[in-house]
């Protein structure tokens, strides 16, 4: 199985005035395009190569080139799908019902994700996990690794996150990583992270 690279569903300045269209172009074409090739070329030939990414994801995990770029192919995939201009600006059905439960608020969680964001040394993610049952964590990841990965410190489906390896902000918001994720929350596309969720739990 050859991964694809598959073309973003809205145009590079779609989401301009918070991600810049300079970002978008380079993050896509150039850094996702890598990790889709580079994970290409770390299977060809050997018995990891007709897994679904989910499976590659647990059984390749001890090789770093697998895990790095499949994480990389994988975590972008799902970025680029929970953004969109316009669209719901809040967590809604039982997806708030699950971000209250467990957070309090959807004030309080844009706190503790936005925490979770800013302090991750280095680079990573912040994700927002839905478990089976219906329960939601916030969590953090170095480098590409996500929760579906084993014994990386927190479970559950990844149906929200925010890349914050400096690519994905550095060209408009430079060191201002808190700026960044401030922005995010304006181009969260919350229908396909509660589609996301709704399958999960």
């Amino acid at each position: 199985m050859a991964f694809t690279l598959s073309p973003l569903a809205y145009a590079f300045d779609a989401l301009e005035p918070h991600i810049d269209a300079r970002t978008m172009e380079i993050h896509h074409d150039k850094h996702h395009a890598a990790y889709t090739n580079n994970l290409n070329a770390a299977i060809a030939g050997t018995d990891l190569e007709p897994l679904a990414i989910e499976d590659l994801l647990v059984r390749g995990f001890d090789k770093p080139a697998v895990r790095n770029n499949g994480g990389g192919f994988w975590n972008h995939n799902l970025f680029w799908d929970i953004m969109a201009p316009g669209g719901a600006n809040a967590p809604f059905g039982p997806l708030a019902d699950a971000i209250n439960a467990d957070y309090g608020s959807y004030d309080k969680f844009r706190e503790e994700f936005s925490k979770a964001a800013a302090t991750r040394f280095g680079s990573g993610w912040a994700w927002l996990c839905a478990h089976k049952g219906g329960k939601v964590e916030i969590c953090s990841t170095a480098n590409q690794d996500n929760p579906l990965m084993p014994g990386i410190g927190c479970g559950g489906t990844p149906v929200l996150g925010i890349d914050v390896w400096e690519h994905a902000y550095y060209l408009h918001y430079q060191n201002r990583r808190p700026d960044y994720i401030a922005a995010f929350y304006h181009v969260i596309n919350w229908t396909e992270v509660a589609r996301r969720y709704d399958l999960a739990r």
